[in-house]
Protein backbone atom coordinates (compact mmCIF):
# COMPACT_ATOMS: atom_id res chain seq x y z
CA UNK A 1 0.00 0.00 0.00
CA UNK A 2 1.65 3.52 -0.47
CA UNK A 3 1.98 5.76 1.80
CA UNK A 4 -0.82 9.13 1.01
CA UNK A 5 0.23 12.76 2.41
CA UNK A 6 -1.39 15.83 2.94
CA UNK A 7 0.40 19.54 1.93
CA UNK A 8 -1.06 22.53 1.52
CA UNK A 9 -4.56 22.49 0.81
CA UNK A 10 -4.11 19.10 -0.66
CA UNK A 11 -3.93 15.53 0.31
CA UNK A 12 -2.97 13.04 -1.96
CA UNK A 13 -4.32 9.57 -0.88
CA UNK A 14 -2.66 6.10 -1.07
CA UNK A 15 -4.71 5.29 -3.90
CA UNK A 16 -3.51 8.09 -6.21
CA UNK A 17 -6.15 10.62 -5.82
CA UNK A 18 -5.75 14.30 -5.52
CA UNK A 19 -8.02 16.49 -3.38
CA UNK A 20 -8.98 19.55 -2.96
CA UNK A 21 -11.44 19.59 0.18
CA UNK A 22 -14.05 17.31 -1.50
CA UNK A 23 -13.15 18.14 -5.13
CA UNK A 24 -10.70 15.51 -6.88
CA UNK A 25 -7.66 16.56 -9.18
CA UNK A 26 -7.05 14.55 -12.29
CA UNK A 27 -3.16 13.82 -12.39
CA UNK A 28 -1.84 11.59 -15.48
CA UNK A 29 0.20 8.72 -14.39
CA UNK A 30 3.83 10.64 -15.11
CA UNK A 31 2.72 13.82 -12.95
CA UNK A 32 1.24 11.30 -9.87
CA UNK A 33 5.13 10.07 -9.89
CA UNK A 34 6.97 12.94 -10.33
CA UNK A 35 4.59 14.45 -7.22
CA UNK A 36 5.31 11.67 -5.25
CA UNK A 37 8.66 11.56 -5.20
CA UNK A 38 8.30 15.41 -4.65
CA UNK A 39 6.62 14.96 -1.89
CA UNK A 40 8.76 11.71 -0.28
CA UNK A 41 11.79 14.04 -0.70
CA UNK A 42 9.62 17.86 0.83
CA UNK A 43 12.50 20.02 1.53
CA UNK A 44 15.36 18.60 -0.68
CA UNK A 45 16.32 19.38 -3.64
CA UNK A 46 15.30 16.75 -6.20
CA UNK A 47 17.80 16.20 -9.51
CA UNK A 48 16.19 16.51 -13.51
CA UNK A 49 17.96 13.20 -13.62
CA UNK A 50 16.21 11.26 -10.55
CA UNK A 51 13.16 12.72 -12.00
CA UNK A 52 13.43 10.94 -15.47
CA UNK A 53 14.18 7.79 -13.43
CA UNK A 54 11.98 7.69 -11.01
CA UNK A 55 8.89 8.73 -13.71
CA UNK A 56 9.94 7.51 -17.19
CA UNK A 57 13.04 4.92 -16.67
CA UNK A 58 14.69 3.88 -19.40
CA UNK A 59 12.99 5.34 -21.57
CA UNK A 60 14.63 8.30 -23.82
CA UNK A 61 13.46 11.78 -23.11
CA UNK A 62 13.88 15.26 -24.97
CA UNK A 63 15.81 18.09 -23.02
CA UNK A 64 12.03 19.94 -22.22
CA UNK A 65 10.45 16.38 -21.05
CA UNK A 66 11.03 16.84 -17.25
CA UNK A 67 10.03 20.55 -17.09
CA UNK A 68 6.79 20.70 -19.23
CA UNK A 69 6.02 17.87 -16.88
CA UNK A 70 6.95 19.92 -14.07
CA UNK A 71 5.20 22.68 -15.63
CA UNK A 72 1.63 20.47 -16.09
CA UNK A 73 1.82 19.87 -12.54
CA UNK A 74 2.25 23.00 -11.31
CA UNK A 75 -0.92 23.83 -13.43
CA UNK A 76 -2.75 21.69 -11.98
CA UNK A 77 -2.12 22.38 -8.14
CA UNK A 78 -3.05 26.21 -8.62
CA UNK A 79 -3.47 28.61 -6.78
CA UNK A 80 -0.48 26.78 -4.71
CA UNK A 81 2.30 27.39 -5.31
CA UNK A 82 4.56 24.93 -3.19
CA UNK A 83 7.15 23.30 -6.39
CA UNK A 84 10.19 25.36 -6.63
CA UNK A 85 12.73 25.40 -9.56
CA UNK A 86 16.39 25.76 -8.33
CA UNK A 87 17.91 26.98 -10.83
CA UNK A 88 20.48 23.90 -12.44
CA UNK A 89 19.73 21.91 -9.83
CA UNK A 90 16.29 20.19 -10.18
CA UNK A 91 12.85 20.63 -8.04
CA UNK A 92 11.90 20.95 -4.21
CA UNK A 93 8.10 21.28 -2.96
CA UNK A 94 8.71 23.98 -0.04
CA UNK A 95 5.38 23.33 1.36
CA UNK A 96 4.72 21.15 4.76
CA UNK A 97 3.88 18.21 4.28
CA UNK A 98 2.23 14.94 6.51
CA UNK A 99 2.28 11.75 5.99
CA UNK A 100 -0.60 8.88 6.72
CA UNK A 101 -1.20 5.58 5.61
CA UNK A 102 0.84 3.16 4.38
CA UNK A 103 2.07 -0.50 4.71
CA UNK A 104 4.54 -0.44 7.05
CA UNK A 105 3.22 2.18 9.52
CA UNK A 106 -0.17 -0.13 9.83
CA UNK A 107 1.79 -3.13 11.01
CA UNK A 108 3.73 -1.02 13.86
CA UNK A 109 2.06 -1.40 17.22
CA UNK A 110 0.57 1.79 18.06
CA UNK A 111 1.67 2.74 21.81
CA UNK A 112 0.56 5.54 24.08
CA UNK A 113 3.31 6.88 26.68
CA UNK A 114 1.86 8.13 29.92
CA UNK A 115 3.41 10.73 32.05
CA UNK A 116 4.70 8.90 34.90
CA UNK A 117 2.44 9.12 38.37
CA UNK A 118 5.66 10.65 40.79
CA UNK A 119 5.99 9.65 44.44
CA UNK A 120 6.78 11.71 48.00
CA UNK A 121 9.83 13.87 47.54
CA UNK A 122 10.30 13.32 43.69
CA UNK A 123 10.40 17.01 41.72
CA UNK A 124 6.80 16.86 39.64
CA UNK A 125 8.61 17.66 36.23
CA UNK A 126 10.46 14.22 35.92
CA UNK A 127 7.38 11.65 35.35
CA UNK A 128 6.66 14.05 32.27
CA UNK A 129 10.07 14.05 31.22
CA UNK A 130 11.09 10.69 31.28
CA UNK A 131 7.76 10.61 29.39
CA UNK A 132 8.66 12.83 26.92
CA UNK A 133 12.38 11.70 26.03
CA UNK A 134 11.32 8.29 26.09
CA UNK A 135 8.54 9.10 23.17
CA UNK A 136 11.79 11.75 21.57
CA UNK A 137 13.89 8.66 21.49
CA UNK A 138 11.62 6.04 20.09
CA UNK A 139 10.27 8.61 17.26
CA UNK A 140 13.72 9.28 16.31
CA UNK A 141 15.09 5.83 15.85
CA UNK A 142 15.78 5.20 11.99
CA UNK A 143 14.20 1.75 12.46
CA UNK A 144 10.89 2.37 14.43
CA UNK A 145 9.90 -0.61 16.95
CA UNK A 146 6.62 1.08 17.75
CA UNK A 147 3.96 4.06 16.43
CA UNK A 148 4.26 6.19 19.24
CA UNK A 149 1.21 8.50 19.70
CA UNK A 150 1.21 12.61 20.21
CA UNK A 151 2.53 13.37 23.41
CA UNK A 152 -0.48 16.30 23.57
CA UNK A 153 -3.14 13.99 23.15
CA UNK A 154 -2.03 11.26 25.71
CA UNK A 155 -1.26 13.87 28.18
CA UNK A 156 -4.22 15.65 28.10
CA UNK A 157 -6.69 12.47 28.66
CA UNK A 158 -3.81 11.65 31.62
CA UNK A 159 -4.92 15.46 33.09
CA UNK A 160 -8.43 14.60 32.77
CA UNK A 161 -8.16 11.64 34.77
CA UNK A 162 -8.26 8.51 32.27
CA UNK A 163 -7.19 5.48 33.60
CA UNK A 164 -4.49 3.66 31.04
CA UNK A 165 -7.42 1.23 29.62
CA UNK A 166 -9.37 4.74 28.40
CA UNK A 167 -6.28 6.93 27.39
CA UNK A 168 -5.64 3.88 25.10
CA UNK A 169 -8.99 2.79 23.84
CA UNK A 170 -9.60 6.68 23.19
CA UNK A 171 -6.69 6.63 20.60
CA UNK A 172 -6.81 2.86 19.32
CA UNK A 173 -3.49 2.16 21.03
CA UNK A 174 -2.45 -1.40 21.20
CA UNK A 175 -0.47 -1.07 23.49
CA UNK A 176 -0.10 1.82 26.91
CA UNK A 177 3.66 2.30 28.87
CA UNK A 178 2.24 3.72 32.19
CA UNK A 179 3.88 3.48 35.29
CA UNK A 180 5.73 5.08 38.78
CA UNK A 181 8.61 6.94 39.99
CA UNK A 182 10.05 6.65 44.04
CA UNK A 183 12.73 7.96 45.38
CA UNK A 184 14.59 5.51 48.06
CA UNK A 185 17.05 7.05 50.16
CA UNK A 186 19.97 6.53 47.62
CA UNK A 187 18.07 5.70 44.55
CA UNK A 188 15.53 6.36 42.32
CA UNK A 189 12.82 3.42 41.14
CA UNK A 190 10.96 3.82 38.02
CA UNK A 191 7.96 0.45 37.90
CA UNK A 192 7.18 0.58 34.23
CA UNK A 193 4.48 -1.50 33.56
CA UNK A 194 2.89 -2.59 29.64
CA UNK A 195 -0.38 -2.49 29.07
CA UNK A 196 -2.09 -4.69 26.64
CA UNK A 197 -5.21 -2.32 25.52
CA UNK A 198 -7.36 -4.67 23.61
CA UNK A 199 -8.08 -6.95 27.00
CA UNK A 200 -6.28 -4.67 29.25
CA UNK A 201 -3.95 -7.33 30.63
CA UNK A 202 -0.72 -6.01 31.79
CA UNK A 203 1.60 -7.89 29.48
CA UNK A 204 5.01 -6.91 31.65
CA UNK A 205 6.82 -4.71 34.38
CA UNK A 206 10.21 -3.59 34.53
CA UNK A 207 11.85 -2.46 37.83
CA UNK A 208 14.87 0.05 37.08
CA UNK A 209 17.14 1.57 39.78
CA UNK A 210 19.70 4.70 38.92
CA UNK A 211 21.42 5.97 41.45
CA UNK A 212 20.10 9.82 42.86
CA UNK A 213 22.38 11.61 41.15
CA UNK A 214 21.97 9.55 37.53
CA UNK A 215 17.70 10.37 37.96
CA UNK A 216 18.30 11.24 33.81
CA UNK A 217 19.69 7.89 32.52
CA UNK A 218 16.38 6.96 33.61
CA UNK A 219 14.75 7.42 30.29
CA UNK A 220 17.45 5.51 28.69
CA UNK A 221 17.35 2.56 30.68
CA UNK A 222 13.71 3.15 30.04
CA UNK A 223 14.32 2.13 26.10
CA UNK A 224 16.56 0.22 26.63
CA UNK A 225 14.37 -2.27 28.49
CA UNK A 226 11.05 -1.41 25.53
CA UNK A 227 14.02 -2.45 23.17
CA UNK A 228 14.90 -5.89 24.66
CA UNK A 229 10.98 -6.05 25.19
CA UNK A 230 10.08 -5.30 21.72
CA UNK A 231 12.91 -7.27 20.22
CA UNK A 232 14.66 -4.92 18.55
CA UNK A 233 17.49 -4.33 21.25
CA UNK A 234 20.05 -4.88 18.05
CA UNK A 235 18.75 -2.23 16.37
CA UNK A 236 17.88 0.98 18.05
CA UNK A 237 20.38 3.60 18.74
CA UNK A 238 20.32 4.43 22.42
CA UNK A 239 22.92 7.44 22.35
CA UNK A 240 21.14 9.68 20.85
CA UNK A 241 20.40 11.99 24.16
CA UNK A 242 23.69 12.30 24.68
CA UNK A 243 23.63 13.90 28.18
CA UNK A 244 21.02 11.41 29.82
CA UNK A 245 23.51 8.56 29.77
CA UNK A 246 26.67 10.50 30.78
CA UNK A 247 28.67 10.42 34.03
CA UNK A 248 30.20 13.50 33.83
CA UNK A 249 28.72 16.04 36.39
CA UNK A 250 29.09 18.88 34.44
CA UNK A 251 27.05 17.59 31.97
CA UNK A 252 24.45 15.67 34.27
CA UNK A 253 23.86 19.10 35.49
CA UNK A 254 23.21 20.32 32.20
CA UNK A 255 20.50 17.88 31.73
CA UNK A 256 18.97 18.14 34.75
CA UNK A 257 18.41 21.76 34.16
CA UNK A 258 17.05 21.15 30.64
CA UNK A 259 14.47 18.55 31.66
CA UNK A 260 12.99 21.38 34.69
CA UNK A 261 13.20 23.82 32.16
CA UNK A 262 11.37 22.06 29.65
CA UNK A 263 8.58 21.58 32.03
CA UNK A 264 8.14 24.71 33.43
CA UNK A 265 8.15 26.90 30.28
CA UNK A 266 5.19 24.77 29.02
CA UNK A 267 3.28 25.98 31.75
CA UNK A 268 2.56 28.57 29.54
CA UNK A 269 2.61 30.50 32.81
CA UNK A 270 4.36 33.92 32.63
CA UNK A 271 6.88 33.66 35.84
CA UNK A 272 7.04 29.87 35.38
CA UNK A 273 7.92 30.50 32.03
CA UNK A 274 10.50 32.11 32.68
CA UNK A 275 12.02 30.51 35.37
CA UNK A 276 11.96 27.82 32.59
CA UNK A 277 14.07 29.71 30.25
CA UNK A 278 16.73 30.56 33.11
CA UNK A 279 16.86 26.95 33.43
CA UNK A 280 17.16 26.31 29.78
CA UNK A 281 19.88 29.02 29.52
CA UNK A 282 22.34 27.52 32.57
CA UNK A 283 21.70 23.97 30.40
CA UNK A 284 23.08 25.28 27.32
CA UNK A 285 25.20 27.13 29.27
CA UNK A 286 27.14 24.21 30.61
CA UNK A 287 26.92 22.26 28.09
CA UNK A 288 26.87 23.94 24.45
CA UNK A 289 26.51 20.69 22.61
CA UNK A 290 23.43 20.21 24.01
CA UNK A 291 21.22 21.30 21.31
CA UNK A 292 17.30 20.15 22.89
CA UNK A 293 18.36 23.02 24.99
CA UNK A 294 18.73 25.24 21.95
CA UNK A 295 15.80 24.11 20.84
CA UNK A 296 13.58 24.32 23.47
CA UNK A 297 14.83 28.20 24.59
CA UNK A 298 13.78 29.01 20.74
CA UNK A 299 10.30 27.85 21.51
CA UNK A 300 10.20 29.62 24.80
CA UNK A 301 10.69 32.84 23.05
CA UNK A 302 8.83 32.69 20.32
CA UNK A 303 5.74 31.18 22.75
CA UNK A 304 6.24 34.03 25.03
CA UNK A 305 5.84 36.31 21.78
CA UNK A 306 2.58 35.00 21.22
CA UNK A 307 1.46 35.31 24.77
CA UNK A 308 2.63 38.38 25.06
CA UNK A 309 5.33 38.42 27.39
CA UNK A 310 8.37 39.33 25.38
CA UNK A 311 8.99 41.92 22.97
CA UNK A 312 8.90 40.47 19.06
CA UNK A 313 12.00 42.55 18.42
CA UNK A 314 13.98 41.63 21.91
CA UNK A 315 12.77 37.30 20.75
CA UNK A 316 13.67 37.85 17.12
CA UNK A 317 17.59 38.82 18.60
CA UNK A 318 17.79 35.67 20.79
CA UNK A 319 16.41 33.36 18.52
CA UNK A 320 18.90 34.66 16.01
CA UNK A 321 21.78 34.64 18.50
CA UNK A 322 21.04 30.59 19.62
CA UNK A 323 20.76 29.73 15.67
CA UNK A 324 24.31 31.90 15.12
CA UNK A 325 25.59 29.44 17.18
CA UNK A 326 24.83 26.13 15.72
CA UNK A 327 26.92 24.91 13.09
CA UNK A 328 25.23 23.60 10.27
CA UNK A 329 21.50 24.29 11.62
CA UNK A 330 19.56 23.27 8.61
CA UNK A 331 21.28 19.37 9.39
CA UNK A 332 22.09 19.25 13.41
CA UNK A 333 19.25 21.91 14.54
CA UNK A 334 16.02 22.08 11.78
CA UNK A 335 13.78 22.54 14.51
CA UNK A 336 14.23 25.78 14.95
CA UNK A 337 13.87 26.68 11.29
CA UNK A 338 10.89 27.22 11.80
CA UNK A 339 11.46 29.91 13.99
CA UNK A 340 13.64 31.92 12.38
CA UNK A 341 10.95 31.60 9.11
CA UNK A 342 8.78 33.63 11.83
CA UNK A 343 11.34 36.28 12.40
CA UNK A 344 12.35 36.69 8.56
CA UNK A 345 8.40 37.22 7.98
CA UNK A 346 6.92 38.92 11.26
CA UNK A 347 10.60 41.38 11.86
CA UNK A 348 12.05 41.20 9.09
CA UNK A 349 8.95 41.32 6.57
CA UNK A 350 11.18 39.27 4.17
CA UNK A 351 8.73 36.81 2.63
CA UNK A 352 11.23 34.61 0.42
CA UNK A 353 13.76 34.17 3.42
CA UNK A 354 11.26 32.88 5.42
CA UNK A 355 9.48 30.95 2.50
CA UNK A 356 13.32 28.80 2.28
CA UNK A 357 13.52 28.28 6.65
CA UNK A 358 10.00 26.68 5.96
CA UNK A 359 11.35 25.37 2.87
CA UNK A 360 13.91 23.67 4.52
CA UNK A 361 12.25 21.64 7.59
CA UNK A 362 9.35 20.74 5.89
CA UNK A 363 10.23 17.40 6.14
CA UNK A 364 9.69 17.75 9.80
CA UNK A 365 6.94 15.68 11.34
CA UNK A 366 4.46 17.23 13.49
CA UNK A 367 5.20 18.44 16.87
CA UNK A 368 3.04 21.20 19.09
CA UNK A 369 5.67 23.95 18.34
CA UNK A 370 6.24 23.29 14.31
CA UNK A 371 2.49 22.60 13.66
CA UNK A 372 1.82 26.00 16.04
CA UNK A 373 4.49 28.52 13.54
CA UNK A 374 3.26 26.42 10.55
CA UNK A 375 0.02 27.63 10.89
CA UNK A 376 0.80 30.96 11.87
CA UNK A 377 3.05 31.36 8.84
CA UNK A 378 -0.03 30.45 6.67
CA UNK A 379 -2.91 32.67 8.86
CA UNK A 380 -1.04 35.38 8.51
CA UNK A 381 -0.30 35.18 5.14
CA UNK A 382 -4.54 34.47 4.77
CA UNK A 383 -3.82 31.23 3.30
CA UNK A 384 -7.04 29.95 5.52
CA UNK A 385 -7.52 26.59 3.15
CA UNK A 386 -3.61 25.78 3.94
CA UNK A 387 -3.97 26.28 7.61
CA UNK A 388 -7.07 24.59 8.30
CA UNK A 389 -5.49 21.08 6.17
CA UNK A 390 -2.32 22.01 8.28
CA UNK A 391 -4.69 21.30 11.39
CA UNK A 392 -7.19 18.84 10.08
CA UNK A 393 -3.76 16.57 9.07
CA UNK A 394 -2.46 17.30 12.51
CA UNK A 395 -5.26 16.34 14.21
CA UNK A 396 -4.99 12.56 12.52
CA UNK A 397 -1.73 12.05 14.84
CA UNK A 398 -2.95 14.46 17.82
CA UNK A 399 -6.50 14.32 18.14
CA UNK A 400 -7.27 15.63 21.78
CA UNK A 401 -4.47 18.27 21.54
CA UNK A 402 -6.73 21.19 23.00
CA UNK A 403 -5.13 23.94 20.87
CA UNK A 404 -5.32 22.44 17.36
CA UNK A 405 -9.30 22.08 17.89
CA UNK A 406 -9.22 25.93 19.38
CA UNK A 407 -7.02 27.31 16.72
CA UNK A 408 -8.91 25.26 13.94
CA UNK A 409 -11.93 27.28 15.10
CA UNK A 410 -9.73 30.34 14.83
CA UNK A 411 -9.05 29.59 11.50
CA UNK A 412 -12.66 29.68 10.14
CA UNK A 413 -13.07 32.64 12.16
CA UNK A 414 -10.68 34.73 9.89
CA UNK A 415 -11.58 32.56 6.73
CA UNK A 416 -15.38 33.94 7.35
CA UNK A 417 -16.85 30.76 7.96
CA UNK A 418 -18.83 31.44 10.58
CA UNK A 419 -20.89 28.09 10.68
CA UNK A 420 -18.09 26.21 10.83
CA UNK A 421 -16.28 28.79 13.03
CA UNK A 422 -18.84 28.20 15.75
CA UNK A 423 -19.19 24.54 15.94
CA UNK A 424 -15.66 24.06 16.17
CA UNK A 425 -15.22 25.82 18.99
CA UNK A 426 -18.36 24.26 20.49
CA UNK A 427 -16.51 21.03 20.28
CA UNK A 428 -13.16 22.47 21.83
CA UNK A 429 -15.52 23.54 24.34
CA UNK A 430 -17.01 20.20 24.79
CA UNK A 431 -13.84 18.27 24.69
CA UNK A 432 -11.46 20.11 26.75
CA UNK A 433 -14.03 23.05 28.93
CA UNK A 434 -10.98 23.81 30.84
CA UNK A 435 -8.38 24.68 28.75
CA UNK A 436 -6.81 28.10 27.83
CA UNK A 437 -7.40 27.37 24.23
CA UNK A 438 -10.97 26.99 24.32
CA UNK A 439 -11.90 29.84 26.54
CA UNK A 440 -9.75 32.09 24.49
CA UNK A 441 -10.88 32.03 20.77
CA UNK A 442 -14.42 30.54 22.67
CA UNK A 443 -14.99 34.46 23.80
CA UNK A 444 -14.00 35.92 20.38
CA UNK A 445 -15.98 33.57 18.73
CA UNK A 446 -19.17 33.28 20.77
CA UNK A 447 -18.80 37.02 21.59
CA UNK A 448 -18.94 37.97 17.56
CA UNK A 449 -21.25 35.66 16.99
CA UNK A 450 -23.91 36.95 19.01
CA UNK A 451 -23.75 35.08 22.29
CA UNK A 452 -21.80 37.92 24.51
CA UNK A 453 -22.83 36.68 28.01
CA UNK A 454 -21.15 33.15 27.69
CA UNK A 455 -18.45 34.76 25.75
CA UNK A 456 -17.73 37.35 28.57
CA UNK A 457 -18.00 34.14 31.18
CA UNK A 458 -15.39 32.58 29.28
CA UNK A 459 -12.78 35.77 29.04
CA UNK A 460 -13.47 36.55 32.93
CA UNK A 461 -12.71 32.51 33.96
CA UNK A 462 -9.80 33.12 31.51
CA UNK A 463 -8.38 36.48 33.12
CA UNK A 464 -8.80 35.47 36.22
CA UNK A 465 -7.01 31.57 36.20
CA UNK A 466 -3.83 34.02 33.67
CA UNK A 467 -3.74 37.48 35.16
CA UNK A 468 -0.37 38.23 33.36
CA UNK A 469 -2.36 37.23 29.89
CA UNK A 470 -3.17 40.72 28.44
CA UNK A 471 -4.56 39.39 25.30
CA UNK A 472 -6.89 37.53 27.42
CA UNK A 473 -8.05 40.96 29.07
CA UNK A 474 -8.73 42.39 25.76
CA UNK A 475 -10.69 39.49 24.66
CA UNK A 476 -12.70 39.62 27.95
CA UNK A 477 -13.15 43.30 26.82
CA UNK A 478 -14.21 42.53 23.49
CA UNK A 479 -16.93 39.68 25.09
CA UNK A 480 -18.07 43.07 27.46
CA UNK A 481 -18.11 45.08 24.97
CA UNK A 482 -20.67 42.97 22.51
CA UNK A 483 -22.70 42.27 25.98
CA UNK A 484 -23.03 46.38 26.14
CA UNK A 485 -21.03 46.97 29.10
CA UNK A 486 -19.34 50.03 27.20
CA UNK A 487 -17.97 51.62 30.49
CA UNK A 488 -16.26 48.80 31.61
CA UNK A 489 -14.53 47.31 28.49
CA UNK A 490 -12.92 51.12 28.19
CA UNK A 491 -12.02 50.30 31.78
CA UNK A 492 -10.08 47.02 30.72
CA UNK A 493 -8.38 48.97 27.82
CA UNK A 494 -7.39 51.67 30.30
CA UNK A 495 -5.64 49.25 32.39
CA UNK A 496 -3.51 47.92 29.59
CA UNK A 497 -2.71 51.56 28.30
CA UNK A 498 -1.24 51.45 32.10
CA UNK A 499 0.80 48.31 32.01
CA UNK A 500 2.03 49.52 28.73
CA UNK A 501 4.28 52.48 30.22
CA UNK A 502 5.66 49.62 32.22
CA UNK A 503 6.39 46.84 30.23
CA UNK A 504 5.81 45.38 26.82
CA UNK A 505 1.58 44.77 26.48
CA UNK A 506 0.65 43.02 23.13
CA UNK A 507 -2.10 45.46 21.60
CA UNK A 508 -3.05 42.99 18.66
CA UNK A 509 -6.33 41.90 20.28
CA UNK A 510 -7.33 45.94 21.23
CA UNK A 511 -8.51 47.18 18.03
CA UNK A 512 -11.70 44.92 17.93
CA UNK A 513 -12.86 46.34 21.19
CA UNK A 514 -12.53 49.76 19.66
CA UNK A 515 -14.90 48.79 16.91
CA UNK A 516 -17.24 47.36 18.62
CA UNK A 517 -17.41 50.48 20.49
CA UNK A 518 -17.58 53.06 17.53
CA UNK A 519 -14.07 54.32 17.79
CA UNK A 520 -12.10 53.81 14.47
CA UNK A 521 -9.36 56.53 15.12
CA UNK A 522 -8.50 54.25 18.58
CA UNK A 523 -8.61 50.85 16.87
CA UNK A 524 -6.47 52.48 14.13
CA UNK A 525 -3.75 53.58 16.29
CA UNK A 526 -3.70 49.89 17.86
CA UNK A 527 -3.19 48.23 14.73
CA UNK A 528 -0.30 51.03 13.79
CA UNK A 529 1.10 50.41 16.99
CA UNK A 530 1.08 46.43 16.53
CA UNK A 531 2.48 47.31 13.38
CA UNK A 532 5.44 49.12 14.54
CA UNK A 533 6.01 46.36 17.35
CA UNK A 534 5.84 43.73 14.67
CA UNK A 535 3.15 41.76 16.37
CA UNK A 536 3.07 38.31 15.46
CA UNK A 537 -0.30 38.60 15.13
CA UNK A 538 -1.04 41.82 13.16
CA UNK A 539 -1.36 40.66 9.87
CA UNK A 540 -4.28 37.98 10.82
CA UNK A 541 -5.74 40.54 12.34
CA UNK A 542 -6.17 42.64 9.29
CA UNK A 543 -8.48 39.44 7.70
CA UNK A 544 -10.23 39.54 11.27
CA UNK A 545 -14.26 40.08 10.11
CA UNK A 546 -14.49 42.03 13.69
CA UNK A 547 -12.82 45.03 12.09
CA UNK A 548 -15.14 44.68 9.38
CA UNK A 549 -16.20 47.80 10.57
CA UNK A 550 -12.12 49.30 9.70
CA UNK A 551 -12.65 48.69 6.05
CA UNK A 552 -12.61 51.88 3.71
CA UNK A 553 -10.18 53.76 6.03
CA UNK A 554 -7.12 54.92 3.92
CA UNK A 555 -4.72 53.61 7.37
CA UNK A 556 -6.41 50.16 7.35
CA UNK A 557 -6.40 49.51 3.81
CA UNK A 558 -2.68 50.79 2.98
CA UNK A 559 -2.00 47.86 6.46
CA UNK A 560 -3.48 45.41 4.01
CA UNK A 561 -1.85 46.73 0.53
CA UNK A 562 1.54 45.74 3.19
CA UNK A 563 0.71 41.90 2.64
CA UNK A 564 -0.19 42.09 -0.76
CA UNK A 565 3.30 43.76 -1.80
CA UNK A 566 4.97 41.37 0.65
CA UNK A 567 3.37 38.74 -1.55
CA UNK A 568 3.99 40.41 -4.61
CA UNK A 569 7.48 40.84 -4.04
CA UNK A 570 8.14 37.15 -3.24
CA UNK A 571 6.75 35.93 -5.96
CA UNK A 572 9.16 38.25 -8.27
CA UNK A 573 12.40 37.70 -5.85
CA UNK A 574 11.85 33.86 -6.27
CA UNK A 575 11.11 33.89 -10.01
CA UNK A 576 14.52 35.98 -10.45
CA UNK A 577 16.46 32.96 -7.75
CA UNK A 578 14.92 30.10 -10.00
Amino acid sequence: METGFSFASLRLEPDGTLRRGEASIHLPPKELAALRLLLEHAGEIVTSNELKEAVWGEVHLTADSVPRCMSSLRARLEPEQCIQTVYKRGYRLTAPVRRHGGAHSATLPRLAILPFDTGYNVAGHLGPAIAEEATARLTATRTPMVSVLARDSVFTLARQGLSAQQIGEALHADLVLTGTLLALPSHFRLRAEMVRVQDGTQIWVEDMLVSNDRAAALDSELVERLAFRLGHSSSISLAASDAGDTQEPVKRDAYENFQRGHHEWQTLERHRMQDGIQHLLRAAELDPSLLAAQVDLVNACVTQTLYGFMSPLVAAEQIRRIADGIPDLAENAPAILPALGWVSFHVDHDLPTALQMFAQCAHLPHDPWTTRLRVMFALSRHRFDEACALLRAALIEDPFAPWLHARLAWAHHLSGHTEESVDQIERSLTLFPKHESSHFYGAVILAFNGNAPRAARLAEELAQGSPYFDIATAVHAYAVACAGNRREARSMLERLQWLSRERFVLTAFNPAVYAVLGDEEAAIADLRAGAEAHCPWFFQMLADPRLKPLHGHPEFEQMRATLDQLESTAAQTLQYRY
